[in-house]
């Protein structure tokens, strides 16, 4: 019956207002065609098959597709607070469009996080703080196989590609890492022109697709690899094993998106729906991929190389050490990847459950290099929600050396955390190929801003580091970051991830209980969970 009511009322309001239409005034008839036309959207309502709610509801089941389109908006600007927005906060998304505005990123009247909450962390101040450093500190990235090496920045351009970024985004992020001296990671959709244009340092991320040095049918090309490593800009390699967003998954990217421009950058056919296998061709086990690396670093002129994971597997960590060990060769660098990564789209249940989260997979890394004692030929870089000098600092107490930072990036671009980035429809020109979005985009300003906002934050990071009491990042220490872990239990690091000795993994005896197992099982040659 409420169906059958829904469906006629506005045709039985078309008719009468026709009729007022004919008889009184033809002015009716500026209610009537609406009217008619509500009526015609009933109909169709009641035919369709697709949508339940609409065949019991006509027209009165649309509003419940309106409010679902403006439920984002609405929770984001009216209903969360400053301190519970996700993935970022307001507060955090603040800081990143005030300094790269140039405004001064301060807040009065107090912190609003509740500070005895459990999982909370605290950095630990010294009562004898230090002068802040007036310039910012390099990371030498290049062992002892390394005859080109590099000096990175505390904080660079995470790996976003151009295709998942449009055009102008690349050109204006580039521009950015050129005046501030900072690295750009390309992402895997390989070296673009609007990478190259205006000449910042770049780190070129190969991925299981191979884009930029792909065979025709997909697989590795090492002429085409050397020919791109040898470009000047070109500072450092990185081969992409997983990311944290969707760590041992592939990608699809289909042919309508596959125009002139995407095609010629990433080596394949124009309008023909690219895929990217989870796995990569060029090796099967640890010993093939640490080879694989050293094979990678002979082709790129002895630039840096390394390679890029969401830690999963301990035990797989520390067959690829083992690998390294008896081959003798190390990556010049590792970067770790977190599971709350996010700038790829992938699918919900793979960024909600794969993967270890930064702290967890940063520390399993750095301790199992320590305790193979590797640590000292390897830097590590960190990248995963790295977007204030507190994310730094903390970043680099569990490990790292460096970090890198893409959605903070795409803030200062002006982001506003839409979370339309796999849609094509981003509205501020920064995540889309449509030309007409894109152009909105101004890349003069949006450089500076980026300049901005990766300068005030190695500044702030070197100012709490002076809190702290210590003038350089290699000074920091576990027991300088503690973690609220109960109502009336607060641990540092040191206690909550215990230190290994340099080389303690080499000395049977010395293996700690909690490592012996994935030690033992361990093994160069395969890859295994078990």
């Amino acid at each position: 019956m409420v169906t059958i009511l829904l469906a006629a009322l506005p045709a039985l309001t078309a008719l009468a207002l026709g009729l007022l239409a004919v008889l009184v005034s033809p002015w009716w008839w500026c209610a009537a065609v609406p009217a008619l036309l509500l009526a015609g959207v009933a109909l169709r309502d009641l035919r369709q098959r697709r949508h339940a709610v609409l065949r019991n509801y006509p027209l009165l089941g649309h509003l419940r597709f309106a409010m679902e389109a403006l439920r984002p908006e609405v929770q984001q600007y009216f209903v969360e607070r400053n301190v519970d927005g996700v993935p970022f906060d307001r507060d955090t998304r603040s800081i990143v469009y005030e300094r790269a505005k140039g405004t001064d990123a301060e807040d009065p009247f107090g912190t609003e996080l509740e500070l005895d909450r459990p999982g909370t962390e605290y950095l630990v101040p010294s009562m004898a703080p230090r002068p802040v450093p007036t310039e910012q500190p390099r990371v030498r990235i290049g062992g002892p196989h390394c005859t080109r090496p590099y000096d990175m920045a505390l904080l660079n351009v995470s790996a976003m590609s151009f295709g998942a970024l449009s055009d102008r985004a690349i050109h204006a992020l580039n521009e950015g890492a050129r005046r501030g001296g900072f690295a750009h990671d390309t992402g895997e959709g390989g070296i673009s022109a609007h990478h190259l244009a205006p000449g910042g340092d770049l780190v070129w991320e190969v991925g299981t697709g191979y884009f930029g040095c792909r065979t025709e049918d997909g697989g590795f090309d090492p002429r085409l690899f050397a020919e791109k490593a040898s470009l000047d800009q070109v500072a450092c390699v990185l081969l992409k094993i997983s990311q944290g967003a969707k760590p041992g998954i592939g990608g699809v990217l289909p042919g309508s998106k596959v125009g002139r421009e995407i095609a010629s950058v990433r080596g394949v056919p124009q309008g023909r729906t690219v895929i990217s296998p989870p796995y990569h061709r060029v090796y099967r086990t640890p010993r093939e991929l640490v080879r694989f690396l050293d094979r990678m670093r002979d082709l790129a002129g002895g630039k840096p190389v390394g390679f890029k994971l969401c830690v999963g597997s301990r035990r797989e960590f520390l067959a690829v050490c083992k690998a390294m060990l008896e081959e003798d060769v190390t990556p010049d660098f590792i970067v770790v990847d977190g599971a709350e990564g996010g700038t790829g789209a992938a699918p919900l249940e793979f960024a909600d459950t794969v993967g270890l989260p930064l702290t967890e997979g940063l520390t399993t890394v750095h301790r199992a290099l320590v305790g193979t004692g590797l640590r000292d030929r390897i830097r590590i870089g960190a990248s995963g929600k790295v977007a204030t000098g507190s994310d730094i600092v903390k970043r680099l107490i569990q490990g790292a050396d460096y970090t890198n930072s893409a959605r903070a990036m795409m803030f200062a671009l002006g982001c506003i955390q839409a979370q339309r980035c796999h849609t094509n429809t981003c509205p501020v020109g920064v995540a889309t190929q449509d030309p007409r979005r894109a152009r909105a985009l101004d890349i003069e300003d949006k450089a500076r801003r980026v300049q901005r906002f990766q300068e005030a934050t190695v500044k702030s990071t070197l100012q709490i580091m002076a809190a702290m009491g210590v003038e350089r990042p290699g000074d920091l220490a576990p027991g300088m970051l503690l973690r609220r872990v109960g109502p009336d239990d607060v641990r540092s690091h040191a206690d909550l991830y215990a230190p290994l000795a340099h080389g303690q993994l080499l000395a049977s005896a010395s293996v700690p209980d909690s490592w012996e197992g994935d030690w033992k099982a361990a093994h160069p040659d395969r890859f295994a969970l078990r």
